[in-house]
């Protein structure tokens, strides 16, 4: 990298007005079901994350109050903003549930047209089912659009299939709706997480539209976020299972785009930290029993590409019990952070 680099990203404001949000460096959390709940949204926001994005919420059940959607739907307290996502083929259920959203604190509302998930996108024609009917679509951006004083942005995916590539015609027509932003998967519906993600397709949606559009798919390394952005000409990127144990690496990225130079991981010693924090704030939250067993994928992120994970990761899902999972995890980490052992980014993410 030379010393003449010029930043890849800059403070990016979604929306205008009062309610405008600046993010300082748009490199943002995906919305994960199941992964972005508000312990891990909490701690990636004090790493260093630009914008986090609650998981997935239907928006029925947010009209109805279901304690569960409530609670899933929370935002972080203080230190920049936060994102709440909705999911739903009902315009009116989704303005409402945008009100309510916005209520109880979020900054922006994201209308989800990606989720390719059967359940989504057949059973309740939501998520990227939405795509293939551009006039139903254009209903829920204005409806929710209109409901709330705050952004409201759209994330969706290429289309429903190859012979339907309708992401730039939609954008457009989310412009004219008053969508302020649009996050792309570089994937189809039909394609799910399979094959790879077309980063230079994103540069039509790009082109589409004066909106900020951000670029997401695949992005698990500062080279392959440089990479994103430079082929889709991307206002910033999103990051999903790439901060899969490693919330710090938002930051990474972000120092990255901005300076061209690389920011070490933390010491294993700091991960472990990371770790026993993150896994106690889960428990904390969801109560121990339901706590111990939704950590167990977390603690197995994290100890991803590390010497002997998978016998600890097989005795760590016998466990029911969160205080014998910390002292495995004492047991695990502690020999190999008096060997000097350095965690590799990438052999974690193949493990």
């Amino acid at each position: 990298m030379s010393n003449d680099f010029s930043p890849l990203i800059k403070p990016l404001t979604i929306g205008r007005g009062a309610k405008a949000v600046t993010l300082a460096t748009p490199v943002i959390l995906a919305p994960l079901s199941g992964v972005t709940d508000l312990p891990f949204r909490a701690l990636a926001k004090s790493l260093g994350a630009g914008l986090v994005v609650s998981e997935m919420i239907a928006s029925w059940a947010m009209v109805r109050e279901n304690r569960n959607t409530m609670r899933m739907a929370e935002v972080v307290a203080g230190g920049g903003p936060s994102s709440v996502q909705l999911a739903g083929c009902d315009p009116d259920a989704m303005a409402e549930a945008a009100r309510i959203a916005v209520a109880n604190g979020a900054d922006l509302i994201d209308i989800n047209f990606g989720c390719p998930v059967k359940k989504v996108a057949v059973g309740q024609a939501a998520g990227s089912a939405l795509m293939r009917d551009e006039m139903h679509a254009a209903r829920i951006l204005e409806a929710t659009a209109r409901a709330v004083d705050v952004p409201v942005t759209l994330k969706m995916r290429m289309g429903w299939d190859h012979n339907s590539l309708n992401a730039p015609t939609l954008a457009r027509i989310a412009e004219e709706c008053g969508i302020a932003m649009i996050t792309v998967h570089g994937r189809t519906r039909q394609q799910f997480y399979e094959g790879v993600a077309d980063w230079d397709f994103i540069a039509q949606v790009k082109q589409a539209v004066t909106l900020p559009v951000i670029v997401n798919g695949d992005i698990t390394t500062e080279q392959k976020a440089e990479t994103a952005l430079r082929r889709s000409g991307a206002d910033g990127v999103m990051i999903g299972r790439g901060a899969y144990g490693r919330p710090w690496f938002l930051k990474q990225v972000a120092d990255y785009l901005t300076t061209g130079k690389h920011t070490p991981s933390p010491s294993l010693s700091e991960q472990k930290a990371i770790l026993l924090e993150h896994y106690r704030a889960i428990r904390a939250y969801f109560g121990e029993g339901p706590g111990v067993r939704l950590g167990r994928k977390h603690v197995a992120w994290y100890s991803h590409g590390l010497h002997g994970s998978a016998a600890f990761r097989a005795q760590m899902n016998r466990l029911d019990n969160g205080a014998a999972v910390e002292q495995l995890i004492h047991d695990f980490y502690d020999p190999l952070i008096g060997a000097g052992f350095v965690r590799q980014d990438e052999m974690a993410l193949a493990a």
